[in-house]
């Protein structure tokens, strides 16, 4: 195992650390993929395990600007690239990784990005309505006050998985049409009009669910996560493992139904729908049923764990899927 490499700055411990390692189980001599940098928790504990090579990938500048110190640490093993991870192919082609042994994703806004409020993330702390994970392109502001009602309740519903959506449009476009929404604060007064304010005790704060819907909605979150179980598909070797992190049902279920199709658990036919015919070798392996979740100790100490769930897989030696195409059901002989 190799050497622990001492850096000034104290180590960010991200959520479910023990069970991701341990689903990557880094050995010497392997290179791994660190989609979703972020604070740099993931790639740290993966040189550390072993004498191994990390490709650390983040679509936020201020991430890998950040992160130049601690690849400083571990010159040579660590590569930081800016870039999305659905684009982690060419990323990793660039960076000289060819034969992957491990990508590890874990989806969604990472605490950096919440605790600075000129990010605009959070509903908690005032600051400009932004939500770019890249810091360019259209922001939430855009948004909020260039869609038509219709499209904004559709995002709200879509998206944040809100029941109160088209109240919350009409809300919305009212607020604007008084004045721009221009920051966190006037987005949750204008969600207000239509929820109420919260109520002492309520778990959920009534913006949650509209903050969640523009962040995927700017970020183009849920099509970066199909495309990247795609990349991660075709660039781990025979072996090689996948673990994605998600913190929210949209994501879960984008996780979960690739891995069951790659891994061959199709739907039985039945006289309604017949069974397919065959189809190509599942390209992956599940090594446990269903999902991991924090353990209570770490749900303690850090509140943004109880909603996690870390899912896992293994390639197999089959190519990857062809897009439309259903893997065969593996029976047992």
């Amino acid at each position: 195992m190799a050497a622990a490499v001492q850096t000034a700055a104290p180590a960010h411990v991200p959520v479910m650390l023990a069970a991701v390692l341990g689903q990557l189980a880094p050995r010497d001599g392997e290179a791994f993929i660190d989609a979703t940098f972020g604070a740099g928790g993931y790639s740290r504990a993966i040189l550390e395990a072993a004498d191994t090579r990390v490709l650390a990938i983040d679509r936020d500048p201020s991430a890998v600007r950040a992160g130049a110190a601690l690849a400083k640490s571990f010159a040579g093993r660590l590569t930081l690239r800016e870039g999305r991870f659905s684009d982690m192919e060419a990323l990793a082609r660039d960076a000289g990784f060819e034969q992957i042994d491990g990508v590890v994703l874990d989806i969604g806004v990472s605490s950096m990005q919440i605790d600075e409020p000129s990010r605009g993330f959070s509903f908690l702390r005032d600051g400009p309505l932004d939500m770019r994970m890249s810091q360019a392109g259209p922001s939430a502001a855009d948004a909020v006050n260039g869609l038509p009602q219709e499209a904004l309740a559709d995002i709200i519903f879509a998206l944040g998985e809100e029941p109160r959506a088209r109240a919350i449009a009409r809300a919305i476009v009212a607020a604007r049409a008084e004045a721009p929404i221009a920051t966190t604060l006037a987005l949750v007064r204008a969600i207000e009009r239509a929820t109420g304010r919260p109520r002492p005790g309520e778990r959920i704060h009534p913006a949650t669910r509209t903050f969640q819907a523009l962040r995927i909605h700017v970020n183009g979150e849920l099509d970066e996560l199909s495309a990247a179980l795609h990349a991660a598909e075709r660039l781990l070797r025979p072996g090689g493992r996948l673990v994605a992190v998600t913190f929210h049902s949209l994501e879960d279920r984008i996780v979960k139904q690739f891995l069951n199709v790659r891994a061959g658990k199709t739907p039985a036919g039945s006289r309604h729908l017949p069974a397919q015919g065959p189809g190509p070798e599942p390209s992956f392996t599940l090594p446990f049923r269903g999902h991991l979740a924090a353990p209570e100790d770490e749900v303690a100490a850090n509140p943004r764990a109880r909603s996690a769930k870390l899912r896992a897989a293994i390639r197999t030696a089959a190519p990857p899927v062809p897009p439309g195409a259903a893997p065969t059901k593996r029976t047992r002989h």
